[in-house]
């Protein structure tokens, strides 16, 4: 066997092993589309039927109406939207800070910065839910958006590792140019930052999209409530009534598959070049 064929016969190994993988981590799903579509008779068969019969699309506007599902939408939607704007806006700065531009303190900045990532979200819950308290934002969504605007240790630090491997060669000619930092920054090196920057901005559009803790702490007004606390309200109320709860749960799922697919390129590749010096 040449080695030509020995790495054909390697890549679709590789590819077989995937998509057997792929298949068991889609299992979960399926059911869970399988069972938003199910008359309640048919969850709990035994052995499973993974068809339903019939299907019952009605689960998806009943439960619709059951919680004010709109309303959760919007307001997801607006939180989310707001701190991944944040997040896209202020972890580029600060990383390209740490990563190019010399100035005292910076190394102990950055170590002290990546330690941060270390303190679970537990320890600082009562200190974050504390102060903005004393600001009077508890019972508003701003708690869960402006700290997306004051940067986030982990994007920091996958950004930086991305500016790292551009070539200092690039601020050089610009500088010799008369381009200014922030015109060097807005201009050169953001956009060739474009795919870890879009990572960044599906991680935390992902992370905000399904937060739970965050909305149950600082909402309080039942016309503010997120997705996710939507659907822990119609668990409460209609946890018995599988297929409803399966039609929000597939709703809520189903932006962020959509988003990543489109996106899936963009993303491998941010996460692949951030490690590369």
């Amino acid at each position: 066997m040449d080695s030509t064929t020995k790495k054909k016969v390697s890549r679709y190994s590789a590819h077989i092993v995937l998509i057997v993988a792929s298949f068991f981590f889609l299992i979960p799903f399926l059911w869970m589309v399988s069972t938003s579509l199910k008359p309640l008779t048919q969850v709990f068969t035994f052995p499973p039927e993974w068809i339903p019969r019939p299907f019952m699309w009605s689960n998806y506007t009943d439960a619709m109406e059951y919680i004010p599902f709109f309303t959760y939408l919007r307001n997801t939607i607006v939180i989310t939207v707001l701190s991944t704007l944040g997040a896209v806006i202020s972890c580029p700065l600060v990383a390209y800070s740490f990563a190019k531009l010399r100035w005292p303190g910076r190394n102990i900045l950055f170590i002290i910065t990546i330690g941060v990532m270390m303190i679970p979200g537990q320890v600082t819950m009562i200190p974050l839910f504390l102060l903005f308290e004393k600001f009077g934002m508890v019972g508003t969504p701003y708690p869960l958006i402006i700290p997306a605007f004051f940067g986030v240790p982990f994007y920091i630090f996958l950004l930086r590792q991305f500016f790292m491997g551009l070539p200092d060669s690039l601020r050089e000619a610009a500088r010799i140019d008369g381009a200014g930092e922030f015109r060097i920054y807005w201009q050169i090196m953001l956009p060739l930052a474009k795919p870890a920057v879009l990572a960044v901005g599906l991680f935390q559009f992902m992370a905000s999209w399904t937060d739970f803790i965050g909305p149950l702490l600082y909402l309080t007004d039942s016309l503010q409530y997120t997705l996710s606390l939507g659907l822990q309200q119609f668990q409460s109320q209609r946890g018995s009534e599988w297929g409803l709860m399966m039609a929000v749960s597939t709703m809520m799922t189903l932006p962020i598959i959509v988003l990543f697919f489109l996106l899936q390129k963009t993303f491998i590749r941010g996460i692949t070049f951030s490690g590369i010096k």
